[in-house]
């Protein structure tokens, strides 16, 4: 097998063929693909017939499992849920905010895993946020307010019981499976700007949402400065436009993009399988 990589042409991302994910990977295309994911920050691998089995497997050759919160696994499986909406769904549409997966844990995922099983003909594109390349570019008055801040992450605004994904959303008709919690309250604490334990890069990690104050600011002192900051993080220049294809792999690194997922599919059911990948062994362990 021999991988052939073609960018996509906009600020991040790639498509990766040549290679039969339903198979074990060796070991030697398993380093490129890192070498490539590391480097292009979202892999798309099109035309993948792929079990349950094979997603837990190429999750694995990447690291271990992550830990996912609040959301039911698939019967029989304990590391894969279903991102689903149903044809007929009124709920609000999920993960449609910016976010980078569980900035709220000591140990975030290193990356994620999404597997295309339902996709609707048109519509349901997930966009990513370049976090390197909108560091990069920030204008100094912006960069010198945040430089050595730590956020603070919490789950509370999405998966608390009172949160948007609380008990009140229960009655929403919602397909996927939440499970909210207290435990959702908890807090963490990340720098704003973070090193890559792997490529040694520069980014931003994480964004409003899941970022709910900064150490050493009044709320309203650090309300305006993540407004700004996501408004920044979120250009049209540092965004890559994911367009899903049926039996379609993604994977991509949370601690380079933020992502959030779109409409525009109404009437026509959605379903993806989605794994995590645990973090690094070289990660740090929040602050």
């Amino acid at each position: 097998m021999t991988l052939h990589i073609e960018k996509s042409g906009q600020v991040c991302g790639a498509r990766v063929t040549g290679i039969d994910l339903s198979q074990p990977v060796p070991d030697v295309l398993a380093r490129d693909i890192r070498a490539a994911w590391l480097q292009h920050h979202v892999l798309a691998f099109p035309g993948q017939r792929l079990s349950d089995d094979d997603l837990e497997r190429f999750t694995l050759g990447f690291g271990g499992f992550g830990d996912d919160p609040f959301i039911s696994p698939i019967a029989g499986r304990r590391h894969i849920i279903a991102v689903k909406r149903d044809a007929d769904e009124t709920a609000p549409l999920f993960a449609e905010n910016w976010h980078t997966d569980w900035s709220f844990q000591q140990r975030p995922p290193a990356g994620t895993c999404l597997y295309g099983k339902t996709i609707p003909p048109a519509g349901g594109d997930t966009l990513f946020a370049d976090q390197h390349a909108a560091l990069d570019a920030m204008p100094d008055r912006l960069r010198q307010r945040i430089e050595g801040r730590i956020a603070i992450h919490s789950a509370a605004l999405a998966y608390a019981p009172d949160g948007t994904y609380g008990e009140a959303d229960k009655v929403r008709g919602r397909s996927m499976n939440i499970r909210p919690s207290d435990e959702a309250r908890a807090v963490q604490h990340h720098p704003l700007i973070r090193r890559h334990p792997e490529t040694g890069r520069e980014g931003i990690f994480g964004t409003l949402g899941y970022i709910c104050g900064i150490v050493g600011m009044t709320d309203a002192e650090a309300l305006p400065l993540l407004l700004e900051l996501q408004a920044w993080q979120a250009r049209d220049e540092f965004v890559y436009r994911h367009q899903w294809e049926p039996d379609m792999l993604v994977m991509w690194d949370n601690r380079s993009v933020l992502h959030r997922a779109t409409g525009g599919y109404e009437g026509h059911a959605r379903l993806l399988h989605r794994t995590t990948i645990a973090a690094w062994d070289g990660e740090e362990k929040g602050c």
